[in-house]
């Protein structure tokens, strides 16, 4: 099978709010008037993002997850994508599998494919997202203000830090039985983007991220935007009961430092929790407040004695050791 060939087998569909989908030289999109345009782009590398063992429907839907999340931490409601893929070979039981979980996610969010490229080369995959939000109404980092009370999403009756618990099951550090692994491990590999609850926070939260390199990590590039500083109640931040079992140590460096989240970190004023709250009904998923900005620069993290931990833990940085 050829490039052209799988792509018109695999990825082409047509297009419903696009002016012109794949087939071109460019798309042609055509948002709401009056609308700015939100644009994001995301990159998987295998061994980096993802594992050689991922079904192909997972990473299919990761790939598109990720970049949709980034679209939630915005506000902004999907319109379009691109897939830029490079792989080995052709492989078309993969290619099946990957397009099956890419295209059930893109059409639970009313997202549609619209172009991209396909090269041999290492397994990678590069997703390009487009979004539309009104004017003046876009989440940003810039935004934080002392006093406002810091959230965090996460799964009813769950929490963060499963995703990196899960990665420490792979690399031989901890053991856990098979069910306990597969709740993790779906959270790794099927992390469902909050875009309900980012457009509901439009005009409600003060800033917004989303959870892809550790909450501590994320949280900086908020504080340094919006030139505040943060107390994290450690002990309030969600955990899922697979990983409330596990030590102390190892339970924090998953919820703090873990990252592949992809869940809403976002500030609100202090006066707005009934607002949150609904919010957090309206679309379906659960937040935590688990802290405060102060106008002390600077991160502080605070556990349920009272006591400030000494060491903070770091983000995670693709070219840092």
């Amino acid at each position: 099978m050829g490039e052209f060939d799988l792509i018109k087998q695999y990825f082409t569909r047509p297009v419903r709010r696009a002016v012109l989908g794949i087939g071109d030289d460019c798309a042609l999109l055509a948002p709401t008037p009056g609308m700015q345009l939100a644009v994001s782009s995301d990159m998987l590398v295998e061994g980096r993002h993802f594992l050689s063992t991922v079904a192909p429907q997972r990473l299919g839907h990761k790939a598109l997850a990720v970049n949709l999340s980034d679209l939630a931490a915005c506000g902004a409601q999907p319109l379009a994508f691109t897939l830029a893929l490079a792989m080995p070979r052709v492989d078309e039981a993969w290619l099946a599998g990957l397009a099956e979980g890419l295209f059930a996610l893109a059409d639970r969010h009313d997202i549609e494919l619209v172009g991209g490229d396909t090269t041999a080369g290492p397994l990678n995959l590069c997703i390009t997202v487009f979004g539309e939000v009104p004017p003046g109404r876009a989440l940003r980092r810039d935004g934080a203000r002392a006093g406002d009370a810091l959230w965090v999403s996460h799964p009813a009756g769950g929490g963060i830090g499963d995703a990196r618990l899960a990665l420490e099951v792979f690399r031989g550090q901890v053991a856990l039985p098979g069910d306990n692994f597969e709740s993790v491990r779906q959270a790794m590999e099927c992390p469902q983007p909050r875009v309900a609850l980012g457009l509901a926070l439009r005009g409600l939260a003060t800033s917004a991220i989303d959870l892809s390199d550790g909450l501590v990590g994320d949280l900086r590039h908020v504080l340094q935007r919006s030139g505040v500083g943060a107390c994290i109640e450690v002990d309030a931040v969600p955990v899922s009961d697979v990983l409330a079992r596990q030590p102390l140590a190892l339970r924090r460096e998953c919820t703090l430092a873990g990252g592949d989240d992809y869940e809403l970190l976002f500030t609100a004023p202090a006066h707005a929790q009934a607002a949150v709250l609904a919010a957090a009904a309206q679309a379906g998923v659960a937040v935590s407040c688990i802290g405060r900005i102060e106008a002390e620069a600077g991160l502080r993290l605070r556990d349920g004695r009272g006591e400030f931990l000494a060491a903070l833990p770091r983000g995670f940085d693709h070219f840092s050791g």
